[in-house]
């Protein structure tokens, strides 16, 4: 809870002097750039993440006078900014997931992306969790993936996304349970 506060607190220093002089946003950026990169780069891949992470700290300095620290941080401000980001780039990310259900698991390329669905599940189900990646609404794959990549709690999902906590939980289970089905078909049949 003392970090959570610790944040809070810086967040509100920092969104104080980039409100004053706008040189100060850099602060911003150095904090968090990686993060938000890291982040999008999982959910695309590392080209489309040297753009889109630039895109969200361009968007996030246009709306620098919006961030209201007393409703939020700014990791989950940036990275509902990012995931509003990747979900312009949404069809190409369907594409990308229905190539890797397709991909041998031998010829799976070294990515971001393939490190941490590798971590998930063993290398064999690469294929089989991308193609169920590709089953989940945007609302359920944009909560599983900041959830995953991001490694953002419950209540920072809530406030990168804009919604409640309780749709957090319900999105998340709901993504769950679909996940589990189409990993299940796809363990019969290999």
């Amino acid at each position: 809870m003392t970090a959570d506060v610790d944040e809070l607190t810086t967040d509100a220093v920092l969104a104080d002097r980039f409100r004053r002089d706008p040189e100060e946003f850099h602060a911003v950026y150095d904090l968090y750039y990686r993060a938000v990169h890291r982040y999008v780069a999982g959910r695309l891949d590392v080209q489309a993440a040297d753009d889109l992470a630039a895109e969200t700290f361009l968007a996030a300095f246009g709306q620098r006078h919006q961030f209201d620290p007393t409703r939020g941080g700014l990791r989950p401000w940036l990275f509902g900014i990012a995931t509003n980001m990747v979900a312009r780039h949404r069809r190409k990310e369907a594409q990308h997931y229905r190539a890797l259900a397709r991909r041998p698991p031998e010829r799976a390329i070294d990515s971001h992306e393939h490190r941490v669905v590798t971590s998930v599940a063993a290398q064999r189900m690469q294929p089989q969790l991308a193609l169920a990646l590709t089953r989940l609404n945007r609302g359920e794959r944009d909560v599983v993936l900041l959830m995953a990549l991001a490694q953002l709690s419950h209540e920072e999902i809530a406030q990168a996304l804009g919604i409640s906590y309780g749709t957090v939980g319900s999105r998340l289970s709901r993504a769950r349970k679909k996940l589990r089905s189409v990993l299940d078909k796809e363990k019969f049949r290999g």
